[in-house]
Order: structure tokens, then sequence, then C-alpha cells
């Protein structure tokens, strides 16, 4: 048993689908959906920061008088569709999902006890979207269910008055956010649970050990709940179970600790924006290149979306699941279930990330750009003549290749038509008998 003490908490090992899924999805879904303005901190900016583009955008679009409050009703999920959703999570080739239950707003995405006239059960869609989405995910993929779930709230009376208190006093953590952790545990079994928003606060506030010692000693989800490392000031890339150490994090180098990049297709924003611009969007390419030296370095993938208030998955948010998925389709191979290998990037070639399929014991070089003179050169890999084999994927032939010295090999690649190529945006190469 777990004693609620990060010596104790620290010490328990990862569930092992967490490493081998290599790549989830975000989804920032809440009352910030209805504004859908600059950011999903709109509350924060124009009440309490009083950003100039926000004040501007409320004076010129809603009466005097108006409050965060009164967008509540406005965030009506009416074109919701938690199958469709599921199967476009599915296409996307992620093997998990987190999604938004309670952002810093504190407006819960199920009908919570705890959170009284704040739901979306009682206000708004008037629909358990928590339960909804978990159904379909479950019942129509094999994807991991996770909910992100925010410790404070930046409005709420009672948290501002611990903090006044310099959180010696613990109203809000002892009758809202732990209550709704353990409910949302209880309700949903999520087998990730992100948490965020320390507001300043340390884990002793929080409880945070207490609550973690009964999700692995004594919770429905036990044996295969992952958690990562937000659970108060002080605590982040030190404690937990993944690290995230900062939002957008991709170190580009070997971590000695699982951890997890959770980045967003908008540049900007988390949650959806009606202002975005096509250029705020990553690529296609982009997405790849996170995705390949994420997983090369040891970490997983959290790419984020931000539907729209009325329950849509924007296109181009869709179009980039769908791209993800038509590239992993084929290169899956050199994703899932791989371990990092003895060297992350190549020394020669830039652009070229390795992983290691430690069942096939064959090393994987991804490379990003196609070369032009139709050799590929490889610092990295040890080639042993008549032993090695070089294969690309999605191509039946073996590859000619040629060893240089003690290390390095220069690989010839097919003469393919743009049509004729296994895939775009990246291509895996498979190393068999390396040394």
């Amino acid at each position: 048993r777990y004693e609620p003490s990060w010596d104790s908490l620290d010490a328990r090992p990862l569930p092992a689908w967490f490493d081998e899924a290599k790549f989830g999805i975000f989804i920032h879904w809440g009352v910030f959906s209805v504004p859908s303005f600059g950011s999903e901190w709109f509350w924060w900016y124009w009440q309490k920061e009083k950003r100039e583009p926000y004040v501007k955008f409320m004076e010129a679009n809603y009466p005097p008088g108006f409050s965060y409050e009164d967008f509540g009703p406005l965030f009506t999920a009416e074109f919701f569709d938690p199958n469709q959703w599921a199967d476009t999570l599915k296409a996307s080739g992620a093997k998990y999902v987190v999604l938004t239950s309670k952002h810093h707003e504190g407006f819960t995405l199920w009908g919570s006890k705890y959170s009284w006239n704040w739901n979306a059960v009682d206000v708004g869609p008037k629909r358990d979207l928590v339960a909804e989405l978990a159904t379909s995910v479950r019942n129509r993929t094999d994807l991991h269910f996770g909910l992100y779930h925010s410790l404070f709230e930046w409005f709420n009376p009672l948290f501002l008055e611990d903090a006044i208190n310099v959180f010696k006093t613990r109203k809000f953590p002892t009758s809202k956010s732990l209550p709704e952790l353990y409910e949302i545990v209880m309700k949903y079994q999520p087998e990730i649970i992100w948490s965020d928003g320390n507001g300043n606060a340390p884990d002793t506030y929080w409880n945070s050990t207490g609550f973690l010692a009964w999700l692995y000693n004594d919770s429905p989800v036990r044996d295969t709940v992952v958690t990562n490392d937000r659970w108060g000031v002080g605590s982040i890339c030190t404690h937990g179970g993944f690290y995230t150490c900062s939002d957008r994090y991709n170190p580009g180098h070997l971590l000695p600790h699982k951890w997890e990049n959770c980045m967003t297709i908008d540049r900007r924003s988390w949650g959806y924006r009606r202002d975005a611009q096509l250029d705020d969007y990553l690529t296609i390419e982009d997405l790849v290149k996170q995705l390949v030296e994420t997983v090369s370095c040891g970490g997983n993938l959290l790419m984020n979306i931000g539907p729209t208030h009325d329950g849509r998955i924007a296109v181009i948010f869709e179009e980039r699941l769908r791209q993800m998925g038509a590239w992993l389709k084929v290169n899956g191979e050199a994703i899932y279930g791989t371990k990092p290998w003895r060297a992350q990037n190549d020394t020669v070639t830039p652009e070229v990330w390795y992983t290691f399929s430690p069942k096939e014991g064959q090393v994987n070089a991804i490379f990003l750009n196609w070369p032009i003179s139709g050799t590929l050169e490889l610092g990295e890999p040890q080639a042993k003549l008549g032993e090695t084999q070089v294969k690309l994927i999605g191509y039946k032939e073996l590859l000619k290749w040629v060893a240089l010295g003690e290390k390095g090999i220069i690989i010839a690649l097919p003469q393919l038509t743009p049509k004729q190529l296994p895939c775009q945006w990246g291509w895996t190469l498979q190393l068999t008998d390396i040394n």
C-alpha cells in the first residue's frame, strides 16, 4: 500500500500502457468556448487583468453589466455528437484522450453536486458531457479515457478567502476541489487524472498526497490510472506520475523520467478561438515533427483541440487529427510501444530521429526530409556486412546500403514518384541487426 507521502507515491511504477501509447488528444471545452476569443483564460484576462482587447471585445459585443456567468446558458452543445467525436479521435491514431472536466472557471462538464448551478447539467447543454463522451469512447474505440481537473478556481469566494489567509484555512479544497476529484473517479473511472492549476498553494493545502494514496490504493482505477505532476507548488517536474514540467515542453533530449509534451494545434490558445487565422494553426508537418521528436526522447505527445460552444470539432482540427492518423497508419510501428534508442537524433543528417522496437530488436530512423540526392547518410548506426537489413516502411523491397567505417551508413532510397511514396510528412527506415 502507498503512504500519503511523496516518497511512497513516487515509487509507484507507472502503468505500462501509458508509455506504450505515445500519443493522446487533449480537449479544452467549457464556458470559455462561448466568447471563443483570445484564450480560454478569457474571464481572468477580461475581469482580473482587464486586458484591453478583452475589455473592448465585451464593450463592443455585449450589453453593459453582462457577466461571465451569463455566458453559461449560451454554452449550448447542440451539435455535440459524442459518437462522431469518438470516431474522429480513433481516426487520429491516438491511444488516449483527456477532456477538461473543469477548467479554472469552475464550470463542471458533469452534473457535480459540488458545483451547484454552475455545471453542464443545470446550465447550458443540460447534458452530462463527461458521461456521454466517456461512453462513446469506451463503446467505439480502444482509447484510454482521461480527465483534466483544475484544482483551483479563479473567482471562487472560498478559494479567495483561503488565499487571503495564506492557505492556513482549507475551506475550498475540503468542500469543493477534493470532493469533485473523488466524484469523477467514482463516477467515470478515468485512467488519467490530469491535474492543473495549483493557485500558488502547496500540495499540503490541496491534500494531494492523501488523494493520490486513495487513488493508488483503493479507487476503482488503482491498477491502471496514471497521474501527472501538477499537484501544488513545487510538485511540477518532481512529483506525481509522468512529468509535464511546463506547457509545450519539448526538451529535445532524453529524460530519465517518463514525461509528456502537452501542446496545442492552435499556437496561441487551448480553447477554440473564432478569431484564429490559418497561420495560427500548426501544419501537419509541424505536428509529425513534434510527435517524432517527443517519442524519440522518451515522451508522450498530448495534442490539444478546442471544440466550439455548440459542440463541433472545427474542420481544421478534424483534418489535422485525420492526417496524424493517416501518418501513424503507415509509421505506427516506429512509434507505439517503442523505447528510446542510445541516440535520439542523428549526428550527421538533421531532422532524423530514432526509436527502438524491443520486440523486433530493430532501430527505426524517422527522417522528415526526403533527400534530393536519393541517398540518406546516417552517422549513428553501426552496420554489419551481410547481416544488417534496411527497409523503408510501406515499400516492399530491401534497400541497398554501404557502411562508412566503424560507424555510419549510406542508404540508397528507392526512386519513387510522389504518388508512390508510402506516406507524406516523414518516412521510417527499419534497421535490423545493428550493433
